[in-house]
This record gives structure tokens, sequence and C-alpha cells, in this order.
């Protein structure tokens, strides 16, 4: 594991999607998080639709909302990408998506994670295993995960692969169970040559909404990621189960506090995959890495249900 900086012992971070979020809801989350002294990551939605239908989720194209996480961002936290849109947006949209984003917070996403409901998912669905994997994936999934992820198609209408190629360093990929995501994962980031419009790769720990986050990061694991000197990228939705009526989930916030009086590296997704670059690299993955990561990921989806 590597050596943290200022003598902290192990790192832990969170990449918030932004699916079923409202701003009061935002702000709750945020605020608890800020007042205990974590920097995280908090995906977007550049443009509009928001609130569609009956969805909760807001996006940048709410103004109101736009300026609460421009104010994030001068606190600390990181903006990142999940997608253009709420829905699936064609190449011109997600390219408008970014330049909005540009415009917003005054550079391009160095953090995205793929969103499930747009089909302009990069390498995403059956797409992120390969071989004998992507058969098992598509078997296991028949009638449950029907969308065509396109991202990475050339000519499809769907296509952006080269603006992230060009514009993002970060993408999220597996997901995984455990709070160590750096032990799941030893060589993260890395670069995948199957997989090229892609600059690097992440994984994650499974924390999807507050039941799953809290137990991952109960006391038990807490402590066994400080004893293991690990890093944790959580992977979430703060909209899903984490306020209620305003007020912030009570066990979210005792867990919260806890791992805050704990020598812990409290960063941003990107400042902390920044940093193992520094230390060894941009790996290069390996075929015998991508069988073991793969295969991993996908007994855990298919047996458990991990995203």
């Amino acid at each position: 594991m590597p050596v943290w900086p200022d003598g902290k012992r192990f790192a832990f971070t969170v990449f918030d999607d932004p699916d079923g979020q409202t701003l009061q809801d935002s702000h709750v989350v945020y605020g608890c998080l800020a007042e205990l002294g974590f920097r995280t990551t908090k995906g977007v939605w550049p443009i509009g639709p928001y609130r569609e239908g009956g969805s909760r989720s807001e996006s940048c194209a709410n103004p109101a909302y736009r300026q609460h996480v421009q104010e994030l961002q001068s606190s600390g936290f990181e903006i990142g990408f999940h997608g253009a849109a709420l829905n699936t947006s064609s190449r011109e949209r997600t390219l408008a998506g970014l330049n909005a984003f540009r415009e917003y917070f005054g550079s391009d996403p160095v953090t995205m994670s793929n969103h499930f409901d747009s089909e302009e998912g990069i390498y995403f669905g059956a797409h992120r295993v390969s071989g004998v994997r992507r058969w098992i994936y598509n078997a296991a999934t028949l009638g449950k995960h029907v969308r065509r992820y396109n991202g990475h198609v050339p000519g499809h209408s769907n296509y952006w692969g080269d603006a992230c190629q060009a514009r993002i360093r970060y993408c999220r990929n597996f997901v995984f169970r455990g709070i160590n995501t750096l032990s799941l994962c030893p060589f993260m980031p890395y670069h995948d040559a199957q997989r090229p419009l892609v600059h690097a790769w992440y994984a994650s720990s499974e924390g999807a909404n507050a039941a799953l986050f809290l137990g991952t990061m109960s006391e038990p694991e807490q402590d066994r990621l400080e004893a293991e000197g690990g890093a944790c990228i959580m992977y979430t939705h703060f909209g899903k189960g984490f306020c209620e009526n305003g007020a912030i989930n009570a066990e979210f916030r005792r867990l919260l506090r806890r791992l805050s009086c704990r020598k812990g590296w409290f960063v941003p997704v990107s400042t902390l995959l920044d940093y193992l670059v520094a230390q060894h690299g941009l790996h290069g993955l390996t075929s015998r890495e991508r069988a073991r990561l793969e295969w991993r990921w996908l007994r855990e989806k298919t047996m458990r249900g991990s995203s």
C-alpha cells in the first residue's frame, strides 16, 4: 500500500452520482461532509432536462443548483461528470454538456462515471467485460439490463469516445464489496489497451444507497481500512436514503464522524488518483489482471447484485 501524505494512515473519498438528489438534500449531505472535514467528488449533469416527470434529480440547468455546486467547488469539493443529462444524449448533446461543464466549473471534468440510464455510456454494460465473461454477463442479466451502450462505437449517434479520451482523465468502472478499494484493485488507476478511449480507469467500493454505504463503512470495516493502510473510493447516490424530511441519516453522520476522527486523508477522487499515479505511474493492465478484475466483478454482480 502507498505511503500517504503527512503521516496519514489511509485514504477515503466518495464519487456521488446525482440520481434522485434534490437541491435541499444536497445542501444537507454536503453540509455534513464539509463540517466533518471531508472533501469528496460530486457528479453532475451539466444540462437539462432536470426533475423530469416524477424524477427528484437536479441538474446544472437549474440556476440555484448550479450555484450550490459552484459553491461546493469553491470550498474544495471536486465536480465530476455523469454524462450530459439524466437521459440518453446524442454526440452533439454530450459535447454541449462538456462545454457547459467547462463554462460552469472552469475546466473539463477530471473524473466521471457512466449513468446507467444513458445509452452513450462508454464501454458500459456488457462492454465492461471480455470474452466468455461477456457471454456470462449477457446470460445472467437477460431481461434485466436491456440497454445498449454505444459511447465508444465510432459512427454511432451516441459516440463521444474521442472527446472522452481528450477531455477526461479518469472513468469509474468496477464496483466491489469491501471498503479497501485499493486492495481489490491494487493497480488503479490503470489504462486498458482493449478500451483505449478511456485514459484511465478506477474502481470503487459498493455504497449505491444508504443501506449499502453504511454496511461498507461499518465500524469493523473502518478499522480494517486503517489497519491495512488502504484507500476507499466509495460509489454512492446521496439522493437514495441519506436524508429524510430534510434531516441527515443519523447513522450516516455517526459513522462519518467516527471516521473523521481517525488519521485519514480525505480528498477528492482525482486528488487521490493523481497521487497514486505520482507514486507508481499509470499502470498498463495485463491480460491476467483484466481477467482477474472481470471475474471478481462478475461473480459479485451475478451472485449478490453488485453495481
